[in-house]
């Protein structure tokens, strides 16, 4: 007899192995300042475990979904957390900053092929109606993890040195690791197979490169803050680091609250949802480089920037999607994988300028570059808006007619 899978314990276990990759992917932003002192570099080559694990995931979506389209989706999802385990635990035992940096770029290999699999199979398992809500839920474990899993692995770190932070992620992927095999149905639809020209396809399709660009730009803008975060609480708002830990649990609070109201508002008209969640972190982000100095009103704003950080990525990875089905409906998983890979051409691109602005100007200029990130994004999301509305208009004819 056939199991019977729920839907909603789908959703928990893919939020689960969610949960293992945010807490790695964002790990080193708290762990910052003791890899400096370990391995005797400054911040911006510290950075380089935020823009090279990113860079990991850019690269890794595209190939990796070429690779490994024809598999099985359960048996894919096992490989998948298999070598995120072993990347976190090749960085755990890095005896050089070189070492530490491969063990990201293998756990990344994992992190973009599991989002571009985990966004469709959440989409697919439930009603159409409901499709953001749910990649909403799966990216839920994302935001838990800047609520639990980097505090509590900055904790770890502090305690008792950063290699235990990578090994506490690593037990956290073995859980993942056994919710995916028991939770997950082990026959879900095959996607068409993904080529190289699709990719070809998606690139080629003006509407498409505009919303790949906008991940980018909007998403990235925040990691020019972000990435520094920690130096800029400490050194330019004066909070201990015990402090810090306690403001990142506060932070990721703020992430988990915006996930989960932009996957709602993100359900009926993703764009003009979009426009707006980009609007108020372009409008924090200016407002931080004048409270960035500030103990307690820095810190509020710091919060605030928290709240639009991740409310946008329901409704990106939903519309790209949404895209793909009328322009290039063979090509929807690799449209999805480009958009994971866009998000991580964002965070290279934030935190690699953010290393520069910190370096040649100082944290405090960060909140401006990034603001000069999202404002573009906005720009091309207009345009897309204006794309968007003759086929809008076309089918409101239809309808009176």
């Amino acid at each position: 007899m056939t199991k019977q899978f729920n839907p909603s314990w789908t959703l928990f276990a893919l939020a689960i192995s969610a949960f293992a990759i945010g807490s790695t992917e964002f790990i080193s932003v708290g762990l910052m300042p003791l890899l400096v002192s370990s391995f005797h570099i400054n911040l911006a080559q510290a950075g380089l475990t935020v823009s090279i694990y990113a860079i990991g995931i850019m690269v890794g979506a595209p190939v990796m979904t070429l690779l490994t389209g024809r598999l099985n989706r359960h048996r894919l999802m096992m490989l998948i957390m298999i070598l995120f385990i072993i990347g976190n635990l090749l960085a755990a035992s890095a005896p050089t900053f070189g070492v530490l940096l491969a063990g990201r770029v293998v756990a990344a290999l994992a992190h973009g092929i599991f989002m571009t699999v985990a966004s469709v199979i959440a989409a697919d398992v439930v009603a159409p109606a409901k499709r953001a809500s749910a990649i909403a839920i799966m990216f839920t474990g994302l935001t838990v993890a800047t609520v639990t899993g980097v505090p509590l692995g900055t904790m770890i770190g502090q305690l008792g040195g950063w290699r235990w932070s990578f090994i506490f992620i690593s037990a956290i992927g073995i859980i993942g690791l056994l919710a995916d095999y028991w939770l997950i149905p082990r026959n879900l639809p095959l996607p068409s197979k993904a080529t190289i020209r699709g990719i070809g396809r998606v690139l080629t399709n003006p509407q498409l490169v505009l919303a790949l660009l906008v991940t980018a730009l909007g998403y990235g803008g925040t990691f020019v803050v972000y990435t520094y975060l920690s130096p800029l609480l400490e050194q330019q708002m004066h909070w201990s680091a015990s402090a810090v830990v306690l403001i990142l649990v506060v932070y990721g609070l703020m992430v988990a609250l915006g996930n989960t109201l932009g996957g709602r508002w993100a359900n009926a008209r993703p764009l003009i949802a979009l426009f707006k969640m980009f609007t108020g972190l372009l409008v924090t982000l200016l407002i931080l480089s004048v409270t960035g100095y500030s103990h307690w009103l820095g810190l509020l704003t710091v919060l605030l920037m928290g709240v639009f950080a991740f409310m946008n990525v329901p409704g990106l990875q939903l519309y790209i999607v949404q895209l793909a089905e009328q322009n290039t409906p063979h090509d929807i998983t690799m449209a999805s994988a480009l958009n994971i890979s866009a998000f991580n051409v964002g965070i290279a691109l934030g935190s690699g300028i953010g290393g520069q602005v910190t370096t040649k100007l100082g944290l405090g200029m960060t909140p401006i570059f990034g603001a000069i990130m999202v404002a573009v994004s906005l720009v091309l999301l207009l345009g897309l808006i204006w794309l968007a509305r003759p086929a809008k208009q076309l089918t409101r004819n239809c309808t009176q007619n």
